[in-house]
């Protein structure tokens, strides 16, 4: 037991590379949780006044090979625009950090692919930023089938739908909604059953603002799921929930159902003459997975130090990307799409 609280309490130095909005919640997270020392912020935009800004940071700068260069920093959080991962992620392995990426691991298969030889040669750390596997509520369908309350997997059903479209200028370098959006829920439909998806099959449309077809996009999606062990799943997706953010997970088997619900405002309820009214859920994705994203930061923390494994490895993220690549093809040829391999 003592080794064990050794371990845990060992201290791990950190960069982060990228500071938009996902490197600013990594950031304050890790303000949260000790045994933590956040010794570089770097982005390229970083000016003089981000010292005051970023105080728990020791150093700010704008070349994230600094960061690299430095032998006190064990790990580095990767949160830049998706097409730099690849290069990133091997310039960080090739220096023997430790790597946190932000999902997706990359847009191109070749430069994907040569990512992960290096994370392998290198023998570094790699986790994928899939919050969603660290939300309490779906590790608890989780629990129910690991302790075989479920039985045989039959049906899963997933829900995801944003609150609002996001700007025409995030849409237009997204990767599409597949890459973008669904690809949590890819990762989920793994994560949840323990199983491998065969096939896709999507049916997609323009239901919500005709500028994201112009960028050529979709905003509402269906996605059937044939699994390799003979279950099946359904993914439905859109834009825009008018009454919040939509997420809701069931797993249903032989022996019986687990569902997660969509977290409310509150879990208060009004009950009057008329009707009986409660709050609707959580309107942003930070507020819904607030603790989530703080969860995955201490397990990838513990994995540095050797607790435990990486819980959503490289191959994780590039499994995720096949099935967004499945539904892309699906949708372009009205026809159900294999998922390839790595």
């Amino acid at each position: 037991m003592g080794k064990s609280t050794n371990i845990t309490s060992q201290n791990i130095t950190i960069g982060i590379i990228g500071m938009g909005r996902i490197g600013n919640v990594h950031y304050k997270n890790l303000m949260r949780i000790p045994n933590v020392t956040i010794k570089y912020i770097c982005d390229l935009i970083a000016t003089d006044d981000w010292v005051m800004k970023y105080k728990a940071a020791e150093n700010v700068v704008t070349d994230y090979h600094e960061v690299l260069a430095d032998p006190d920093v064990q790990a580095v959080l990767i949160c830049v625009p998706t097409d730099l991962h690849p290069q990133f992620t091997i310039d960080a392995a090739e220096a023997g950090k430790d790597i946190f990426c932000e999902k997706p691991v990359g847009f191109n298969d070749e430069e994907i692919l040569k990512a992960l030889s290096v994370v392998k040669k290198t023998g570094v750390k790699f986790e994928v930023g899939f919050n969603r596997r660290f939300d309490k509520n779906f590790r608890r369908i989780v629990d129910h089938r690991e302790n075989g309350d479920i039985g045989d997997e039959q049906v899963l059903k997933i829900t995801s739908r944003d609150p609002e479209p996001p700007s025409m200028d995030y849409v237009k370098r997204s990767g599409g909604i597949f890459m973008d959006m669904t690809i949590h829920d890819f990762d989920m439909a793994r994560y949840i059953t323990n199983a491998e998806v065969d096939q896709v099959f999507v049916t997609g449309n323009v239901l919500i603002d005709p500028e994201i077809g112009k960028a050529g996009d979709i905003d509402t999606a269906i996605i059937n799921l044939s699994f390799k062990n003979g279950m099946m799943g359904v993914i439905d997706n859109s834009r825009q929930a008018v009454y919040g953010y939509d997420q809701r997970i069931e797993l249903f088997g032989s022996k019986g159902m687990a569902h997660a619900d969509n977290v409310n405002d509150s879990t208060t309820t009004f009950s009057g003459k008329d009707a009986v009214s409660g709050d609707k859920p959580m309107f942003f994705f930070l507020q819904r997975y607030i603790d989530a994203y703080k969860d995955e930061l201490e397990s990838f923390l513990d994995a540095v130090r050797g607790v435990h494994d990486v819980e959503c490895t490289f191959e994780d993220g590039i499994k995720a990307i096949r099935l967004a690549q499945a539904a892309k093809k699906s949708l372009e040829t009205g026809q159900p799409a294999k998922v390839e391999d790595i």
